[in-house]
């Protein structure tokens, strides 16, 4: 049963970050597609590198979120208006901050978004090697002596076992080979 749930529990991860078969549902209404191809074709790219901010890791153009459909609006309608896809995505930064990227810019205000993972990575390895130090150098508690009641069970359960044990040891009679 453990076996079963691990299994289906590791599926369920790997469907997550891989993807479901057939790849991501795309949310994109058709009242949303521009006639403009290129454009549209530019609107598909830029919503594929903005993440939905109430979904948080999936991206604008996947998430069924209506504010991720009213982001997909505004990027049509920068791009409509003739602004580049920088000047479309700075808008949105200004807008909603760095969150709204996916792939967040490298600089000092966002090393926590980058390194933060690696640190907490580095926090619980060390840790968890200090607890197994401490586990490998700490003595192993002894038990108590036995008391005389104890000790005297203990010879009796013995000496029981060792009887069963030459019990069974025999063959039964008429038969061997």
């Amino acid at each position: 049963m453990r076996r079963l749930g691990l299994v289906l529990l590791l599926l369920g991860a790997a469907l997550v970050f891989v993807g479901a078969p057939g790849g991501p549902a795309r949310a994109v209404l058709p009242d949303e597609i521009l006639d403009d191809s290129v454009l549209e074709g530019r609107a598909r790219e830029l919503s594929k590198v903005v993440r939905c901010v109430v979904c948080q890791n999936e991206s604008i153009d996947s998430s069924n979120a209506e504010l991720a459909r009213e982001l997909r609006l505004i990027v049509r309608e920068r791009l409509v208006a003739g602004d580049s896809d920088q000047q479309v995505l700075d808008f949105l930064v200004a807008r909603y901050g760095d969150f709204v990227l996916l792939r967040p810019p490298f600089r000092p205000a966002t090393y926590f978004l980058w390194f933060g993972p690696l640190v907490f990575l580095g926090v619980g390895v060390a840790g968890l090697a200090l607890v197994l130090r401490r586990r490998r150098l700490q003595p192993a508690a002894e038990a108590p002596p036995l008391n005389a009641e104890e000790r005297g069970r203990l010879a009796r359960l013995v000496e029981e076992e060792g009887q069963e044990s030459r019990a069974g040891n025999r063959l039964p009679e008429g038969g061997g080979s």
